[in-house]
C-alpha cells in the first residue's frame, strides 16, 4: 500500500492572503510542515501542491518536492484530485496535510491511518476532546459527532450535541484527511450540497454523497495558521521543536 502525503499551499487564501510565504520563527512556515511530514516513515512520498511560482521558489529553498496545480482549485481536496488525474503522483492512500498546519506530528498520522488497511471506510480524519468552553461555542472550531464505531454522523460549526439534560463530551474536528483513490474519484463527481453551503464544510458534501468517514481520536493538540494573529500563538509553540 502506497501512502502519499500532499500538502496544498494556496497563495491567496481568503482570511490570510500569502500566508504560505510567512516565516515562523527561524524558518518558513512551509518548511516546518515539510520537516514534520517527511519525519513520518509511513509516507512513501511527500509533495507540495502549489499554485504560484513564488511558493514554488520558496519550497526549492529547503529542497522540498512540489507540483504546480491550478489557481482555480476551490479546496485542498481538489488539488489532490488534480494531481491524481495528472498521473504525476500515484498512491493507494492520499493524505491531505494542509500547508498551514505546522504542528501535526507522527503520532497524529499514526492515529489517522491506524485502520486504513482493515476497515471499509472511504475517508479517515481525526477528532480531539474539547475542554475549552470558548472553543465549543466558536464557529471557527469545527465540532464532530460520531457513532459507536467511530463513523462520522455530522460536522458543524455549532456546538453539537445540544446539551438539553446533561453536559455532553464535545470533540473538535482536526482537518487532516486520508482518502482512498476511489474516494477521490467519487468526490470528483460530486457538486456542492445544501449542508456544505450552509456550514461551509466540504466534508458534509462527502457524507451527503454517501461516503463513510471514520473519525479516530487523538490526544495531540495542533495549532493551525488561519489569521495573522495565529503566527504569534504558533511562535510560542516552536520552542519545543528546536
Amino acid at each position: 500500500m502506497k501512502v502519499v502525503c500532499v500538502i496544498p499551499a494556496r497563495l491567496n487564501s481568503k482570511r490570510f492572503p500569502r500566508k504560505v510565504l510567512s516565516r515562523l520563527g527561524s524558518k518558513p512556515l512551509l518548511q516546518w510542515v515539510w520537516e514534520a511530514a517527511t519525519a513520518c516513515p509511513v509516507f512513501n512520498q511527500v509533495v507540495f501542491a502549489v499554485d504560484h511560482d513564488e511558493t514554488a521558489h520558496l519550497v526549492q529553498t529547503f529542497q522540498g518536492e512540489y507540483f504546480m496545480t491550478s489557481e482555480n482549485c476551490p479546496s485542498g481536496t481538489d488539488r489532490l484530485i488534480e494531481l491524481m488525474d495528472s498521473g504525476l503522483l500515484e498512491g493507494d492512500i492520499w493524505v491531505n496535510w494542509q500547508g498551514d498546519e505546522p504542528f501535526i506530528n507522527r503520532e497524529m498520522i499514526d492515529d489517522l491511518l491506524q485502520s486504513v488497511e482493515e476497515d471499509s471506510s472511504d475517508v479517515w480524519t481525526l477528532k480531539k476532546k474539547l475542554t475549552d468552553d470558548a472553543e465549543v461555542h466558536s464557529p471557527h472550531v469545527v465540532k464532530v459527532v460520531s457513532d459507536l464505531n467511530g463513523q462520522a454522523l455530522y460536522f458543524s460549526r455549532a456546538p453539537i450535541p445540544y446539551a438539553r439534560v446533561e453536559e455532553p463530551t464535545y470533540y473538535k474536528h482536526i482537518g487532516l484527511y486520508a482518502y482512498k483513490t476511489d474516494s477521490l474519484k467519487q468526490i470528483q463527481k460530486m457538486v456542492p450540497t445544501p449542508l456544505e453551503k450552509a456550514e461551509s464544510l466540504e466534508q458534509l458534501r462527502f457524507m451527503e454523497g454517501g461516503l463513510k468517514i471514520k473519525v479516530h481520536e487523538t490526544s495531540c493538540e495542533t495549532q493551525g495558521i488561519d489569521v495573522p494573529e495565529d503566527l504569534l500563538l504558533a511562535l510560542r509553540l516552536t520552542s519545543q521543536f528546536k
